[in-house]
This record gives structure tokens, C-alpha cells and sequence, in this order.
């Protein structure tokens, strides 16, 4: 007896599962570590997703869900900063290999975005100042100012949240 066809049996069976199973959701899953800091530290963070905790901080968070994020911290103004859930390069991948069912599996469950920014790292500014707080990169260098991310993510994020349920006085 040939083995050939139980090969062949095999391939097929895992090219099946393989298709029916989204890229995303198997290589990334459904949630994202997401890294929360501030400068100074110690600020209290409070999520939209109704987490908190204080700088340096992180939570496994879900992949599909927009946020809100907001910092306070004693003698800095209080600042937010929308954390936007973004459309990931997967989707393309699983339209061109031909996965249609592997791109809706990964849309429907939010495995195909990614959170961003990530980290949320903020340079607060002080009571009293004329500075504005600004995100930073990794690194510690200024991406922006945190009002002109959140103006140019905001309106997509607002109605993610609404869709989610966040009640508007949070967002």
C-alpha cells in the first residue's frame, strides 16, 4: 500500500483548516499587549474598557476595540489620548492567498487591527504652562501632540466606542 494518499489526504486536510481558520486570528490572536507610560511617571491611567492602573503599565487588550485613555497626575493637566484599533496588513494577505473565509474569521473578531499607538506614552505638561502634552515614540522622541492625534483619529474612534457601548460622557 502507497503512502502517497494519505499524504495527499493530509495536505489537503490541513490546507482546508488552514483556509477556514483566519492568519490573524492564528498568528496574532484576538488581543494586544498594549504599554501605557508617562513622563513624569506615576500618572493614575484610566481606560475606557474601565481598567486602571499607574505609569509604567500594560494590559492585554482587545484587538477590535477603539479607547479611550486618560492620565491624570498631581500638578499636570489631565489629558486623554484615543488609542485607534487599525486594519493590519493580514487582511490583505488572506484576500490574495485567496482566504475569504480567513478574512471575514479575522475581521469579525478584530485579529486583522492592531492598536495604536502603542506604547500610549505621554509627556504631560504642568498646570500652569503653556505646553502642550505630546505622545512619544518608544524612544522617548515626540510623534505629536497628543490634540492633534486625537483630532485626526477621534471621529473614527468616537463612533467605535459608541458602537461599543461606551456611555458619551467617557468619550
Amino acid at each position: 500500500m502507497s503512502t502517497k494518499p494519505k499524504t495527499v489526504h493530509a495536505l489537503a486536510l490541513a490546507g482546508a483548516a488552514f483556509s477556514l481558520g483566519g492568519c490573524a486570528t492564528v498568528l496574532n490572536g484576538v488581543n494586544q499587549e498594549v504599554a501605557f507610560d508617562s513622563d513624569p511617571g506615576g500618572a493614575v491611567v484610566a481606560l475606557s474598557s474601565g481598567q486602571t492602573c499607574t505609569t509604567p503599565c500594560a494590559y492585554e487588550l482587545r484587538r477590535g476595540d477603539d479607547l479611550r485613555v486618560d492620565f491624570n497626575l498631581a500638578g499636570y493637566k489631565p489629558e486623554y489620548v484615543y488609542v485607534q484599533s487599525r486594519m493590519g496588513g493580514s487582511t490583505f494577505g488572506n484576500i490574495i492567498a485567496g482566504g475569504g473565509i480567513g478574512a471575514v474569521v479575522d475581521g469579525s473578531n478584530g485579529a486583522a487591527n492592531h492598536l495604536a499607538p502603542n506604547p500610549v506614552y505621554i509627556r504631560l505638561a504642568r498646570i500652569g504652562s503653556d505646553e502642550e502634552a505630546v505622545l512619544l515614540d518608544k524612544k522617548g522622541e515626540v510623534v505629536t501632540t497628543v490634540a492633534e492625534h486625537n483630532a485626526k483619529v477621534g471621529e473614527d474612534v468616537r463612533k467605535g466606542l459608541e458602537e461599543q457601548g461606551v456611555v458619551a460622557k467617557d468619550i
